[in-house]
């Protein structure tokens, strides 16, 4: 693939993996992604995962024919990027490794040395000529490692964007971008939305034309849309008007609370409403969909005197990425002392500018007259 006349994708598709970071569920697999700037001097940018070595090498080869790569760029280190570093160094014994201060580091704890007479650091600002190329160097701390650095090339107008602007799935599969996009976004890197904000302030600077992440395909075209979200999302906005309905139920009288919920949203004019089971649906999406909409229902059962496992672990997600800004609403199921409304809430005391709603739905095992009312009540509510 020509990403530009001088620039080539050396990347692999994975369609072994089951579970990326050992939690996400890929169906379409994921894509790693490398690059070969050709100029009088030749830059490899970041390597793949482990099991792809040899693919890998070979389409560099291939891309390279008689000449000999003079350095290699790590901006990531985390191993489905990192794994071939000393593969390429063996390979290639003249080749320069260029990254960051705090890669080095690491790649001593992964690799057992930091090539003290191979390297190159850099900080933000530094710059590589290569030729007509001049790379550009950002650093972009805890987006989503302290090590990272995302690199700018001013002849092609690229960015480098390392694990920003990826999303799962590999580059054969047709599938809607942000889709998968948002649920890779909030799943790895949602917690660090204040330092995705600050690397977005430093691109805005630049005069970009494409992007090449990490992970899934190179952006080329109305850069303005991809930008937008990730604004939107690393600054916990809104991105669509809807309900989320998250819930936990045991004998499913639970559910049909939310269901009899989910229809009368609509019938009030609740433009999108989604349900999701947590026990049952993949917890990942659950997390995308809460951060995608402006209101979240969370209901469930009182459980041991606490809330159901999956509810809570549910929490514990959003809690940890910076839920807010956002409205909350509890339905709660308890048979002789619900307290679930009240765990659920207190789990969420830290969060930043919830807006609790008034009416709390509470079933005592299943819905009666009274509770029937309160979810008609909710409905209401949430669709003023």
């Amino acid at each position: 693939m020509n990403i530009t006349n001088d620039i080539r994708y050396i990347g692999v598709n994975d369609h072994d993996i089951d579970l990326f970071e050992g939690q996400y569920t890929v169906p379409n697999g994921m894509a790693y992604n490398s690059y070969c700037i050709l100029d009088e001097k030749i830059a490899v940018m970041d390597t793949v995962d482990a099991r792809f070595g040899e693919e890998w090498l070979a389409n560099l080869r291939a891309v390279l024919g008689d000449r000999t790569p003079d350095f290699l760029i790590v901006q990531h280190m985390e191993p489905d990027h990192s794994s071939n570093i000393t593969r390429l160094m063996d390979a290639y014994p003249t080749l320069t490794v260029v990254s960051s201060d705090r890669a080095f580091l690491m790649m001593k704890q992964f690799f057992g040395s930091d090539y003290p007479e191979r390297r190159i650091v850099v900080k933000d600002g530094d710059t590589l000529s290569l030729g007509d190329h001049t790379l550009t160097f950002v650093a972009a701390p805890m987006v989503h490692w302290p090590e990272v650095i995302v690199t700018y090339d001013a002849c092609d107008k690229v960015l480098f964007s390392a694990d920003g602007f990826g999303k799962f799935g590999a580059l054969d599969a047709e599938e809607d971008w942000a889709c998968e996009a948002r649920r890779y976004y909030f799943g790895i890197v949602g917690k660090y939305g204040a330092q995705t904000q600050k690397l977005l302030s430093k691109a805005k600077t630049l005069d970009i034309e494409k992007i090449c992440p990490l992970h899934g395909p190179v952006l080329t075209e109305d850069l303005g849309y991809y930008l937008n979200l990730y604004d939107i999302w690393s600054s916990y906005g809104v991105e669509s008007e809807g309900v989320v309905i998250a819930y936990t139920s045991v004998y499913g009288n639970t559910k049909r609370a939310v269901e009899r919920l989910a229809d009368e949203l609509r019938a009030n004019g609740c433009p999108k409403v989604a349900l999701t089971d947590l026990a049952r649906d993949d917890m990942a999406e659950a997390v995308e969909d809460a951060f995608r909409y402006g209101t979240l229902v969370l209901a469930t059962t009182t459980y041991n005197g606490d809330i159901f496992p999956f509810m809570a672990e549910f929490l514990h997600a959003l809690v940890e990425r910076s839920y807010q800004n956002r409205t909350v609403a509890f339905v709660e199921n308890g048979s002789w002392a619900p307290v679930a409304a009240k765990k659920m809430k207190s789990m969420l005391e830290g969060s930043k500018n919830l807006t609790f709603a008034e009416t709390t739905v509470t079933l005592r095992s299943a819905m009666s007259a009274d509770s029937e009312a309160q979810i008609t009540a909710l409905a209401r509510e949430l669709c003023k």
